[in-house]
């Protein structure tokens, strides 16, 4: 009774996780969870406020499909002003979340057979969605000494003739790492020699950028946006993970096609998810400040504490708020109880169920060797939590 295209997916490992940790505190354990890509935050007041109004004022209907109007052109104003890039409110699709702005573009850009290259370590969705629009994902595995970022030689060593897409995701999940200008340029120096491969850029965390500001592909490549398709959304920058709103902006035809699909699944988000949605663009962004400064505080201190753990190396990310620190010495070693640690979801589970944190494994990213941190989380989270891995890790042996 169960599709093929069902049994062909894998379910997220990062929600599995979060799932086994949940399942753990409820039964009494003492749980630090730094699994979840979701902001500790609560959302900004003035943002609340404006779902409380739209929710009194009788804002309760349906919106148009693609979303509404005025969001949509908030949407443009801010592409062009803040990102430099000419979208007319046509090409904006508003989506549940920028994961069913991902997943609706590939089910209107991909064919059975397309391949879609997908540098790793990779968002866990990103292959499966492939997967779910009939095509193949082709993974190209990145090093840890280059931070995690492709390069234009293996860009062009993955690309063959059945290439339809590229997914870049900078500032990256799960990596935190950014790609500068000079190797966005580098990438799209590749791409120019195959016109007909579209980029789809995941910049989800752009607000959460430390070192620089945030550069798209299309700053570095402005020619590039006849084939590019932008994926953003409110969950990260804002603290409104739960409020489920995102969007696409690209080609119209692209835009278009993304329109049917959704009218047929899901229809527009929430009208007053997008009343919030358009106080978040148009309001202060002193809330979304204040969030990124205390993301860099953490990040240097996880950073500092991760490298103190002997065996442990993790490089500083740009981005985000994950870190992904390179366990592979561990791979091996006994664990108390007798338990051999051959991978890292050996290392992950060991963590969870014997010292009460939380993290996600490498292997859920294509990335074997590392683990996936957030430190979306307190200061006494973050500090407590450091002190249990290192405890795990020393009593390896």
């Amino acid at each position: 009774m169960i599709s093929n295209r069902a049994k062909n997916i894998s379910p997220s490992e990062t929600l599995k996780i979060s799932a086994k940790a949940k399942e753990l505190a409820r039964e009494g354990a003492s749980i630090i969870s730094l699994s979840a890509g979701e902001p500790d935050f609560k959302t900004p007041s003035h943002i609340c406020n404006a779902a409380i109004e739209a929710i009194t004022d009788g804002f309760h209907g349906y919106t148009m499909n693609t979303g509404m109007p005025e969001l949509r052109e908030a949407i443009s104003n801010k592409l062009l002003l803040e990102n430099r890039m000419k979208y007319d409110p046509g090409q904006i699709v508003l989506s549940n979340g920028a994961k069913q702005s991902i997943g609706f573009t590939l089910l209107a850009t991909i064919n059975p057979g397309d391949e879609v290259i997908i540098p790793a370590p990779y968002w866990v969705s990103y292959p499966e969605m492939v997967k779910m629009a009939d095509g193949s994902p082709v993974i190209v595995k990145t090093l840890f000494e280059n931070d995690f970022k492709c390069t234009p030689a293996q860009l062009e060593t993955a690309i063959t003739d059945k290439t339809k897409a590229l997914i870049l995701c900078s500032p990256s999940n799960p990596t935190g790492s950014c790609y500068t200008r000079q190797e966005l340029q580098e990438l799209a120096l590749i791409l120019d020699k195959h016109p007909d491969i579209l980029i789809i850029s995941d910049e989800i965390y752009e607000y959460i950028v430390f070192d620089g500001e945030h550069v798209s592909i299309l700053n570095a490549a402005p020619h590039l946006i006849d084939r590019t398709v932008i994926i953003n959304g409110f969950s990260k920058g804002f603290a409104m993970t739960g409020w489920r709103l995102g969007y696409m902006a690209g080609p119209k035809p692209i835009a278009d096609a993304v329109a049917k699909i959704q009218s047929q699944e899901t229809s527009a988000p929430s009208s007053i998810s997008q009343k919030a949605g358009l106080a978040a663009y148009t309001g202060s962004m002193k809330a979304v400040e204040e969030m990124r400064k205390a993301f860099s505080s953490r990040r240097d201190y996880i950073v500092d504490a991760l490298r103190s753990i002997p065996g442990v190396e993790c490089f500083k990310p740009s981005g985000a708020f994950y870190v992904f620190p390179d366990i592979h010495q561990f791979f091996g070693k006994t664990t108390p109880v007798g338990d051999k640690i051959e991978t890292s979801t050996d290392l992950s589970l060991y963590l969870l169920e014997s010292h009460g944190v939380a993290v996600v494994p490498g292997d859920a990213f294509g990335e074997p060797n590392g683990i996936r941190l957030s430190y979306a989380a307190s200061m006494e989270d973050l500090s407590e939590a450091i002190n249990r891995i290192s405890d795990g890790l020393s009593s390896l042996s």
